[in-house]
């Protein structure tokens, strides 16, 4: 087997995350798509990536997920809106939120959001902040 070497940090930082409410355009947008935020975390290493997510609001108290694995040479793409815990959203439409991401291999994380509220849909993309162990 090829063990790759990992590449990347343990600790990455999102402080600004928001998903929009969903819009009157939003009901009628017929593209299929709709506003979202995707963390996508790549482990190019060659051992298994155990993930903690911490997300931390301005009113709520910070909720922890800590099931989630990236397997060796893989990415995942982790829809924020998606993400759910007794049945309910973890991060409600609407409310600022910030996100550090946790591992126990290197990883690299960007983060993606597409808003599609009005006609000219927009969509960003950026790093996460790393920091150094």
């Amino acid at each position: 087997m090829n063990v790759k070497k990992a590449i990347g940090k343990k600790c990455w930082v999102i402080p600004d995350g928001y998903i929009p409410l969903i819009t009157e355009y939003d009901k009628n947008n017929r593209s299929g798509y709709l506003s979202h935020e995707c963390a996508c975390i790549l482990n190019a290493g060659g051992a298994a990536a155990a993930i903690t997510l911490t997300i931390y609001f301005e009113k709520d108290e910070p909720i922890v997920i800590d099931d989630i694995v990236v397997d060796a040479e893989r990415c995942w793409h982790l829809r924020m809106d998606e993400l759910t815990r007794d049945g309910k959203p973890v991060i409600q439409r609407g409310v600022p939120y910030g996100l550090v991401i946790n591992s126990d291999e290197p990883v690299v994380v960007q983060m993606s959001r597409l808003d599609t509220t009005q006609n000219n849909m927009a969509f960003l993309s950026t790093m996460a902040h790393g920091i150094d162990d």
